[in-house]
């Protein structure tokens, strides 16, 4: 068939046909090609895809036979909840069409989604695999939230029901100053928004005028896979992953993963939950503080107590001064005596030395005088006056001693005094630290409790079956009971089993 002319069957001869150019050739193909097809819908498996700095978006759809060229436009790209990935597998919708620079036919497509949820599985699956393998989701990785941060920054959409549920539960348990960073939960935009944010955040100094915050939450409410499907976008992974801060991710409800919960520090199964997570309830801490103040008040009043009867009981040891001077003073007194025996036992040899003195010759005399003196100042020395003097003397000494003893013994109490209060301090320190131990031990039990209890179970819509008081684990147990009790998250009722 002519593809310019429609005329009889008896056209000229070969060498009579009229010349075309390539551009009129080209254009005559393109033509027929645009009417025959108009817009179809094919099925097939992405293959390359690259976007240039135009914002155009360029891709191959093959299958196991065949390869076309597909294009999308920039204002079309930028509208679709789901970007082409190589590998998925998608319906695209779109006009046939062909390019004469290069000779060939290409699918310019106005609208391109996975086919069917396997798809889009497939392709979550093995985007996690990848970023698994890079250690993105490493446990050593993550970072423990602090206890009680003073600013929290929120990224999620100003708009929403879940800024309004956060706001609230922190307001009721512990009020905290929020930054909120808005951005789009959905569509094209969530991805490279959430990940400014994430940046911004970590960006932001200390202490600023902005200041940076001390936690951050990514919170969304629930959905379908392809309206969170910005959250398992490979970019928002990776800055979740290098966040300094400590970040808890809070997408979809209870039964909603998406990636960003593997590369977070925490996942929360709520917006709510994340709250609750972020920070402790004001009243249950002011309340165990007040109770750690009293503990640690009785403890310091009886180690004041213990050690005011200990250093009781070592003054009640030490000798009174006046009591030292006791046996010095006994041991004068006996000296004072035999010295006044001494005296008197002097009289009998100075009798005999005088009469013997009148028999010798007066050069003999002369040397007797003489020992007669010194004896004579012997015997002065030893008078009961000297004597006593010597006693006074000795008396003063001691007095003067014991003024000495007196200030000896209060330094020692004054010293006692001092370590008792030094060691005081040290057990005030201990006691504090112990209450800080003992506070962390608490929280990382309540937040055990938390994970391991079936009460978080019963709020998603499960119940506990008793009988008896038993739990029933069977249909076969629930028939034969006469009456079950049904426990839910709210309350519990009782109901009658039917009988087959």
């Amino acid at each position: 068939m002519d593809l310019f002319d429609d005329g009889p069957e008896d056209a000229p001869a070969a060498g009579n046909s009229p010349e075309y150019t390539i551009g009129e050739l080209s254009g005559a193909i393109k033509r027929v090609i645009e009417n025959e097809f108009g817009h179809v819908r094919v099925r097939a498996e992405v293959g390359r895809v690259s976007m240039p700095r135009s914002g155009h978006l360029y891709l191959d759809l093959k299958d196991d036979k065949a390869v076309m060229a597909g294009i999308i436009w920039k204002g079309v790209a930028s509208k679709l909840d789901t970007m082409p990935e190589e590998g998925m597998e998608v319906i695209a919708t779109g006009r046939i069409t062909t390019f004469p620079g290069q000779s060939k036919y290409q699918i310019i497509i106005e609208d391109i989604k996975p086919a069917g949820m396997g798809a889009l599985m497939a392709v979550l699956e093995k985007r996690k695999a990848a970023l698994a393998a890079e250690g993105l989701f490493d446990p050593a990785r993550k970072r423990p939230l602090p206890y009680l941060p003073e600013i929290i920054g929120v990224v999620t959409s100003p708009s929403g029901a879940v800024i309004r549920d956060i706001l609230h539960r922190l307001r009721d348990r512990f009020p905290r100053k929020v930054l909120i960073w808005p951005v789009a939960v959905q569509g094209v935009k969530c991805a490279p928004e959430v990940t400014r944010a994430i940046e911004g955040f970590n960006r932001l100094t200390p202490g600023g005028a902005l200041p940076r915050p001390d936690l951050i939450i990514v919170a969304r409410g629930g959905g379908s896979v392809e309206d969170l499907w910005g959250f398992n976008e490979e970019s928002v992974v990776r800055a979740a992953a290098a966040s300094d801060i400590p970040l808890i991710s809070a997408v979809g409800h209870e039964t909603d993963t998406t990636l960003i919960d593997y590369a977070s520090d925490v996942r929360a199964p709520t917006p709510t939950a994340a709250a609750e997570l972020a920070v402790p309830v004001r009243h249950e801490l002011m309340a165990y503080l007040d109770q750690q103040h009293a503990r640690m008040s009785r403890a310091l009043s009886q180690g004041l107590v213990q050690r005011g009867q200990r250093l009781r009981d070592m003054s009640r040891a030490l000798p009174r001064p006046d009591s030292l001077l006791d046996t010095p003073r006994q041991r004068l007194d006996r000296a004072g005596d035999r010295l006044a025996r001494g005296t008197a036992l002097l009289d009998t040899p100075k009798l005999r030395l005088e009469r013997a003195a009148a028999r010798l010759d007066p050069a003999l005399m002369a040397g007797v005088q003489r020992r007669k003196m010194h004896l004579s100042d012997l015997s002065g020395a030893l008078r009961p006056q000297t004597l006593r003097n010597k006693l006074i003397q000795h008396q003063q000494r001691l007095e003067d001693r014991s003024k000495r003893l007196a200030p000896a013994l209060d330094r020692e109490r004054k010293l006692q005094s001092a370590r008792l209060v030094r060691a005081t301090k040290g057990l005030s320190d201990i006691g504090t630290r112990q209450i800080q131990t003992w506070r962390g031990q608490i929280v990382a039990a309540e937040r055990l409790r938390l994970t391991l209890g079936y009460e978080a179970t019963l709020e998603r819509g499960f119940a506990v079956v008793r009988s008896g008081g038993a739990v029933v684990t069977s249909s076969k147990d629930a028939a034969n009971a006469q009456t079950l009790e049904l426990q839910f998250a709210d309350g519990t009722i009782s109901a009658v089993p039917s009988k087959p």
